[in-house]
């Protein structure tokens, strides 16, 4: 990038950053669940972006759990491991540093996006990582595959538009972290009954993924226990038994508008296995979803020729 000749208000722009970002790699994978990661450790900031699937980090003794469209940053010198959780999970990685520019006017750095983000990720020293939700249409998301385009393509401007992509990537995740932060401030300041309703209308976007309680907790901001306490008192039943209901619910629609396969049908709720499907749907409704189908059918039958 040194060669090329720039334009002389992107030079400007460069030399008034206080903090160059700097890719030291990406790259995009697809794993299943018979790959295996050691644990290991960078002196960079790690991104991921989940595509498809789910996965799990062990960051620092932490686990988190993430589905498609999520983000973790994983700060430098912190011992992580990553575990498939769906069948195949497809995902970016994104490893970056910052290399201080000392000759900088601190005044007008302050007016670039890219300092909010080196706040931001600083000022939460006591966890080891950033999590981040901004859905499959966030700028972030397309940011991200127009640096891997580009990074492929090595053409004789690539260095220079991905460096401009970098920076904008940075600006929309600090906007991202600002507005998490924003939602999580409001969230603490509601009521429970509130919060839990926010979780049971959580669980209902998203019983067909693999959500956990911690996963549920999180997200209204409530510790495990008091929120699986104060949800049984709130609506009769635990959060587990809720997701349960919800994806047998949902099973039962699909058994009885469709011909699809029961093992597909397992899977397209949130079960990891047929066998365990079964067990949950005969528990519920006293019949297997096989006979729940044909019951169905024939009830339809029925009333036609009545």
């Amino acid at each position: 990038m040194e060669n090329l000749l720039l334009p002389h208000a992107w030079n400007e722009t460069m030399s008034n950053l206080s903090y160059f970002p700097v890719i030291v790699k990406s790259l995009e994978k697809i794993h299943d669940t018979s790959w295996s990661m050691e644990p290991n450790i960078h002196d960079n900031y790690e991104m991921v972006y989940i595509k498809k699937g789910s996965a799990s980090f062990c960051i620092s003794g932490e686990y988190v759990q993430l589905s498609p469209h999520n983000i973790v940053i994983i700060k430098p010198k912190q011992w992580h491991k990553f575990e498939v959780k769906s069948s195949s999970c497809e995902f970016i990685v994104l490893s970056f540093t910052f290399d201080k520019n000392k000759d900088v006017d601190q005044k007008l750095s302050e007016r670039l996006g890219l300092e909010d983000f080196i706040d931001n990720i600083r000022d939460l020293e006591k966890n080891p990582y950033v999590t981040l939700n901004p859905g499959p249409k966030n700028e972030i998301i397309n940011i991200l595959r127009k640096i891997l385009k580009e990074r492929e393509k090595q053409e004789e401007w690539s260095d220079f538009l991905i460096y401009l992509l970098i920076l904008e990537l940075f600006v929309h995740i600090s906007r991202t972290m600002k507005q998490e932060w924003e939602e999580t401030t409001r969230f603490r300041s509601m009521n429970l009954k509130e919060n839990l309703n926010i979780a049971r209308d959580f669980i209902m976007q998203n019983y067909d993924k693999d959500i956990t309680l911690s996963d549920i907790a999180k997200y209204v901001y409530l510790s495990e226990s008091y929120f699986a306490h104060s949800f049984k008192d709130q609506f009769g039943t635990s959060p587990k038994n809720f997701i349960l209901k919800a994806r047998i619910e949902a099973s039962k629609e699909i058994l009885s508008k469709t011909d699809m396969k029961i093992s597909d049908i397992a899977i397209s709720v949130g079960f990891l296995s047929q066998q365990r499907f079964n067990d949950i749907f005969k528990k519920m409704e006293n019949m297997t979803p096989l006979k729940y189908r044909k019951l169905y059918k024939q009830s339809m039958v029925n009333r036609i020729t009545e």
